[in-house]
């Protein structure tokens, strides 16, 4: 197992064998057991939390960044061709008019 607090396996749970009394399995051996299985559960249920809540936070961010590009393009390129379009309009009124109009 990856996480520390996660002590039993399936197949942990699935090969324990319990000593025998006289009265059959020993009352507190199968209480100390399912003891420890309540303990795993509960850092499975903890552990699950936690990885949604981060499944759901990276989620947000990919969307937000898959977003953010498409925006950033448009202006920039809105932004270039305006340039563009103000410089090559400087240079024809330049060569139309001469440079007496910048005079």
């Amino acid at each position: 197992m990856n996480n520390p607090e996660i002590r039993l396996s399936a197949k942990d749970i699935l090969d324990k064998e319990f000593k025998t009394s006289m009265r059959g399995y020993n009352p507190d051996e199968v209480d100390k057991f399912l003891d420890s299985i309540i303990q795993d559960y509960e850092a499975y249920q903890k552990r699950v939390a936690q990885l949604e809540k981060e499944n759901q936070k990276l989620r947000q961010e990919m969307k937000q960044l898959s977003e953010r590009p498409q925006r950033q393009t448009s202006t920039a390129n809105a932004g270039s061709t305006n340039y563009d379009i103000l410089q090559r309009l400087s240079n024809l009124e330049k060569k139309v008019f001469g440079s007496k109009l910048y005079e």
